[in-house]
């Protein structure tokens, strides 16, 4: 399938990439398609990017990369809106947001995709541990030269 970004131009996804949020994602109600695009070869992170909406796309990331023993608490009414059976059969994300030079992630919102069928929900928790801008890492500054520091 061919889709139009606003980052990359038009990008040829393979049908497997595709996920679909029923419910769509908190802000984008009406956007319910988007493609999983890697961002570069061993990288942890991804563009989840908005079919029908070119300019529409966030930065994911799995939340153990950063936290280890993240866990999502499930409700079984979660699991059933996308067929999901069992937990080991999920794949969990976080969207990555850039405040100054820290990546931030939310962890209260994460990203639960049921990789069967590919259909994805986002929750709302109420754990307090984690916040929606959780630090993640600090983005290295270039320095005057163009080189990061």
């Amino acid at each position: 399938m061919i889709i139009k970004t606003s980052r990359f131009g038009q990008l040829e996804v393979d049908q497997e990439r595709l996920i679909d949020f029923e419910e769509g994602i908190l802000g984008f109600p009406k956007q319910q398609k988007y493609a999983l695009i890697q961002t570069g070869e061993g990288s942890g992170f991804y563009w989840l990017q908005a079919v029908d909406a070119d300019d529409l796309a966030f930065v994911v990331c799995d939340p153990r990369l950063f936290v280890t023993d993240y866990q999502v608490p499930v409700k079984l009414q979660d699991l059933q809106t996308i067929d999901l059976e069992s937990p080991d059969d999920a794949q969990v994300f976080i969207v990555v947001n850039k405040v100054g030079d820290l990546l931030t992630g939310n962890f209260q919102g994460p990203l639960v995709v049921n990789v069967q069928n590919r259909k994805a929900r986002q929750l709302v928790l109420s754990d307090k541990r984690y916040s929606t801008r959780h630090p993640l890492m600090r983005v290295p500054r270039p320095d005057a030269m163009g080189k990061t520091a």
